[in-house]
């Protein structure tokens, strides 16, 4: 059984590293670098690479919940998504306790999204991710593989 002080070391530990990541990511960016031109006024640089950061402003929500056969939550039951036509995954989660998920991919294309569990069927759904619609709701219940039961 673990210790009090054990787990309040380990939470001082997790709230020391959320605090961490919330001010690094709170300070300002460097402004522009500036060079003076031919006519003595200063002009900005651009980025050295002309990609723009991504923004997940603009993304859209997959959520949903996995069953099993018996109509009960599925925890644990791996996700994997990719854009329909691919061959590689690129995105992969798993359902929680209560067997919801939620993941966030790119807005305008087509995905594939397939459920995975041991002993079970996997299930595989084509989603829509189109501009103007922010976010679509799944429902997953697995059937138990041919001599699983």
């Amino acid at each position: 059984m673990l210790s009090f002080r054990y787990i309040a070391f380990l939470s001082l530990g997790v709230a020391c590293f959320f605090l961490g990541a919330r001010s690094a990511s709170s300070q300002e960016p460097a402004p522009p670098a500036t060079t003076a031109s031919p006519n003595g006024t200063a002009a900005a640089q651009p980025a050295k690479s002309g990609k723009q950061k991504y923004s997940h402003a603009n993304d859209f929500l997959i959520r949903g919940s996995v069953f099993t056969d018996k109509a009960r939550a599925f925890p644990g039951v791996k996700l994997r998504i990719r854009r329909s036509g691919e061959k590689k995954f690129r995105w992969e989660d798993y359902t929680n306790s209560r067997g919801e998920f939620a993941i966030r991919v790119p807005q305008g294309a087509e995905y594939e999204m397939v459920v995975h569990a041991k002993g079970f069927i996997d299930q595989t759904k084509v989603v829509e991710a189109k501009s103007g619609i922010a976010d679509t709701t799944l429902a997953f219940q697995l059937r138990p593989a041919e001599g699983k039961r």
